[in-house]
């Protein structure tokens, strides 16, 4: 199966990136775009199937590895093929 992780800053931490991106964006003349945040995706292949064991695998390793909790959430999703 296939799994993506979107990993993003936290909304109540300052996300600089996002702000820069957002400035560019309205610089080019889209004024309407605001909130802007820069986050990463992070895409793999396991094995096995969609059960609460796999989900639980994966939650550790968006904790322990992929994210930094103190300042980012993350979300997921998986794909069977």
């Amino acid at each position: 199966m296939k799994v993506t992780v979107f990993v993003s800053p936290k909304t109540t931490v300052l996300d600089p990136q996002g702000a820069a991106v957002e400035q560019a964006i309205k610089s080019l003349g889209h004024h309407s775009i605001e909130g802007v945040r820069v986050g990463k995706t992070v895409t793999f292949h396991m094995e096995g199937s969609d059960t609460p064991e796999i989900r639980d695998e994966i939650d550790r390793l968006c904790d322990g590895l992929l994210s930094n909790p103190v300042i980012e959430d993350y979300r997921y999703e998986i794909i069977t093929e």
